[in-house]
């Protein structure tokens, strides 16, 4: 039984009480049980935050690389020691299964990994000889204090896409978890303050749009990243892009899967399950539109009906349950919506996941189980919009051609993965499907941490992705340096090149 939680920011080293704002209750989806409270901090809390960031941003930024790395370090050891404590945090007010949130929990310790090596990647560029006695050099230097905003559905991941890399260039952050799903980050910033990072070097503040609108004129930020909807990431776009902030703001997504008629079929139903129904169907990767071939159209749909029904649902605590909940009742609700809209835009319900066989009958979360249309078409809403939910889409297509055509139509870019056997198919899926990360015969095309994550067209808003060398160019910015070595025994006499009075150059000579 989970105590009555009071969630709390973190500025400057200190645990406070939201004193200007308000509380909105927090609730576990499993069971619909109100199990705590999150503050809706004011701007005043929010530039509190940035103003304590900001001042331990000269000392932070001027420690030595390798301490710095000491920390990245000791944050990896620390979250291995505790993987357990912070899965269930996630668990309880996020509401993803027990298995996936420790799966969770460890793809963030293989982004600290890749963090670890830093050093390697923040070295810039030395150019000898560019003139005389000239050289130049490139420097990758931090820019100052950085706030992150995340989506409720990741609270570790985009914690490791936003923070180690944030801190070990030396920057300071600022961090706003979602309002539905903050227990992990009050679990993770305790394990921060146990293993002696700087008070301030990173700052947790709570809240909703007033609190990041309170970035956009803040003089002490200078960038903004999201994780989040295409008009959230919009709307931070312009409200940094007045004052000259730099962002990362991942968007909206629509994934599609293309099953061929040399699909090893056992492979793609048991990824599909895990694609379109982990998580309930609440990440930016989840396959959505599925696009198969007409010649295995009906053994395709008869086999994922099967494996579809068999698929468990309950409390996300519970082992024998494969899928969790859905965040919220009004997430529910804007799930169901769209079946309905699918119904009256006349594609066959052939998997209708309202009102699903609970495991623990008694439980009164915010279940929706698997659900599956068939005979769909793409210019119906259920196939253009993002549901977030255990939804899958499935459309007949006459080869891959027609398939890497929906996908190009389509206005997001997230995510895009084949299944065949043939090297023809995948090297041209490859090349061809309008999308920021491709998979093959793999259900989810997530990079691993060593490579950037992110998509194109709608749903990324600006060039910047995350993970790998792309975090690290964020988060510096490039300086140059013109250096002439002068001798202090010959003199400071101009070189014999430059006397002349003919020719001026604009640059050093």
């Amino acid at each position: 039984m989970t105590s009555y939680i009071k969630i709390k920011n973190h500025i400057n080293g200190q645990w406070l009480d939201e004193t200007n704002g308000q509380y909105e209750p927090l609730k576990n989806p499993s069971t619909g049980a109100v199990i705590g409270e999150v503050p809706l901090s004011s701007a005043e809390t929010s530039r509190q935050a940035t103003a304590a960031a900001a001042a331990a941003y000269p000392a932070w930024s001027a420690t030595p690389l390798p301490k710095r790395m000491n920390y990245i370090f000791d944050m990896q050891q620390i979250m291995r020691d505790n993987l357990e404590m912070l899965a269930e945090a996630i668990a309880i007010d996020q509401a993803k299964h027990i298995a996936e949130a420790r799966g969770e929990v460890g793809r963030v310790i293989e982004i600290l990994q890749m963090a670890c090596s830093i050093p390697a990647m923040i070295q810039g560029e030395t150019v000898q000889g560019i003139a005389n006695n000239i050289n130049g050099r490139l420097i990758k230097a931090p820019l100052g204090v950085f706030c992150g905003v995340a989506p409720f559905n990741f609270p570790a991941l985009v914690f490791g896409w936003f923070i180690p890399f944030a801190i070990g260039t030396g920057n300071t952050f600022v961090y706003k978890p979602s309002t539905e799903s903050p227990l992990f980050m009050q679990k993770m910033m305790q394990l921060l303050v146990d293993i002696g990072l700087p008070d301030g070097v990173v700052n947790i503040v709570h809240g909703d749009r007033e609190t990041v609108e309170a970035w956009y004129d803040d003089d002490n930020v200078a960038g903004v990243c999201l994780v989040g909807s295409t008009p959230t990431a919009k709307a931070i776009a312009e409200g940094c892009g007045r004052n000259g902030k730099k962002t990362m703001l991942l968007g909206g997504a629509k994934n599609f899967l293309v099953a061929m008629e040399d699909a090893p079929m056992d492979l793609m139903i048991e990824n599909i399950l895990m694609s379109g129904y982990g998580s309930a169907g609440q990440r930016c990767l989840a396959v959505s539109n599925i696009a198969v071939v007409s010649e295995i159209y009906d053994e395709f749909v008869e086999r994922l009906l099967a494996a579809s029904q068999n698929i468990t649902v309950g409390d996300a605590m519970d082992p024998d349950v494969f899928m969790g909940p859905v965040i919220s009742a009004k997430a529910k609700q804007r799930i169901e919506n769209y079946i309905d809209i699918g119904q009256a835009e006349g594609a066959t319900l052939a998997l209708d996941g309202r009102n699903p066989n609970v495991a623990d009958a008694n439980q009164d979360g915010y279940f929706v189980g698997p659900t599956v249309f068939t005979e769909v078409t793409p210019c119906m809403q259920i196939a253009r919009e993002e549901i977030f939910g255990p939804v899958l889409s499935v459309m007949k297509v006459g080869c891959i051609d027609g398939a890497l055509r929906m996908i190009k139509n389509h206005e997001m870019g997230n995510g895009a993965v084949i299944f065949t056997q043939n090297s023809f198919y995948t090297e041209k899926f490859i090349n061809e499907a309008d999308v920021g990360m491709v998979g093959v015969n793999v259900g989810i095309c997530a990079p691993h941490p060593y490579l950037p994550f992110g998509g194109i067209k709608g749903s990324l808003v600006g060039n910047n992705k995350v993970q790998g060398k792309d975090a690290i160019d964020f988060f510096t910015q490039s300086k140059v340096a013109t250096v002439r070595i002068v001798d202090p025994k010959a003199g400071q006499a101009a070189p014999a090149a430059t006397a002349s009075t003919n020719v001026r150059s604009c640059v050093a000579s």
